[in-house]
């Protein structure tokens, strides 16, 4: 075995949580500090002390993945209860199914079409005169045509990413976002669940290991490098520079809570796709877990804007500005030596948790390697771009 050493983590999310915990249990000791008041990040759950509700604090969290060793590891600290993701939609001042899907299609335009059928239909819907789809209103018209566009895309976008659609990639909609078939499960996922205990509870089990000590409200100042072997920083990649160059962009979330009794909405996540309502959907919390009873309701009310300084990043807006000036920091970062980037604020990249999870491995990995090796740990194990 190498040399035991001694790591910074900066960021008790779960980036931080796993690799502190692989590298803890390699036998070096692991320093966490994280500067907000709780760790598990934004995935963070707390009990609402009005309701008793299990509240998912930065809004809702569903594990879900194929990779069959993330879902052993988090479940050897959580035992994850099977939740499966069906979301609603508000439009027009009627409630559908999403993803969009057979029973969507046939509700909307009042038809009883059968798979095939639907399918001819939606063409016949679509804009075939685009051939070369550059923006997300040009991918939303030429698959599923302006009815369905205008009902269910254009105003939750704007809302979401706060400009218009045409200003967006068409990679935002990667794929056809229609099924053809009456499945409402919003993901496809062999693994699914949500911890029993909640986000907060599996990621304090991470972190219950001798060779591990955590602080909180405890922000990274620069002398904290000369008292370690290396540092992990899991904060903002533009941060860890002082943002002397400007700041990588991010849209974040404001939440207004609201109480109410018995079941208010009957469903976790209904999306608000009409413009003129300003919040983007309103989260029922309770129904997060469905083996728990409560009288009483907590709900957020979601509103997107753009991230301000001191305000929680959420999505990478990752626009041709914000990619030049990522190309800035990803080169000066290449360059430093002493600290490792990563999670999704280190590599600026949206992330879901499993790949976030898997990621913290393969790094915890890679550091072992280079210890044995005796060679540098890069700056990198997953590069932004």
């Amino acid at each position: 075995m190498a040399q035991q050493r001694e790591y910074l983590v900066v960021g008790a999310g779960l980036s931080g949580a796993v690799l502190g915990r692989e590298l803890a249990e390699a036998g070096h000791r692991v320093r966490i500090i994280e500067a907000r008041n709780h760790i598990a990040g934004n995935c963070h759950t707390e009990r609402d002390a009005e309701t008793g509700v299990l509240v998912h604090v930065y809004g809702p969290h569903i594990f879900h993945t194929n990779d069959a060793e993330v879902w052993e590891y988090v479940s050897r600290f959580e035992q994850f209860r099977p939740y499966k993701n069906r979301v609603k939609a508000q439009t027009g001042g009627r409630v559908f199914s999403l993803p969009m899907n057979l029973l969507t299609i046939n509700q909307f335009f009042g038809k009883t079409l059968r798979p095939d059928d639907a399918r001819a239909f939606v063409e016949t819907q679509a804009d075939l005169s685009i051939t070369d789809p550059q923006s997300f209103e040009d991918q939303a018209l030429r698959f599923v045509g302006p009815a369905l566009y205008e009902a269910f895309f254009k105003g939750y976008t704007q809302k979401q990413w706060g400009c218009h659609p045409r200003e967006l990639p068409a990679s935002i909609l990667k794929r056809l976002p229609v099924r053809f078939n009456y499945n409402d499960d919003y993901f496809a996922h062999r693994f699914q669940g949500i911890p029993e205990g909640g986000y907060t509870a599996m990621v304090a089990r991470m972190l219950d290991h001798p060779g591990i000590t955590v602080t909180l409200n405890t922000p990274y100042e620069p002398a904290m490098a000369d008292t370690v072997d290396h540092v992990f920083w899991s904060g903002p990649l533009d941060g860890w520079f002082g943002y002397d160059i400007g700041r990588l962009g991010y849209r974040t979330l404001d939440f207004e809570r609201f109480t109410a009794p018995g079941d208010w909405q009957g469903c976790a996540v209904m999306n608000y796709c009409d413009a003129d309502v300003p919040w983007t959907r309103i989260t029922e919390h309770k129904h997060f877990a469905p083996w728990e009873t409560h009288e009483g309701s907590v709900l957020y009310r979601e509103f997107s804007r753009a991230a301000a300084p001191g305000d929680t990043p959420f999505y990478p807006i990752r626009m041709v500005e914000e990619k030049a000036l990522l190309g800035q920091y990803t080169a000066r970062a290449q360059a430093e030596r002493g600290v490792t980037f990563m999670g999704r604020l280190g590599t600026y990249r949206y992330l879901d948790m499993d790949v976030t999870i898997r990621e913290a491995l393969d790094a915890a990995r890679g550091v072992l390697t280079c210890l044995n090796q005796d060679t540098r740990i890069p700056a990198f194990f997953s590069q932004p771009a």
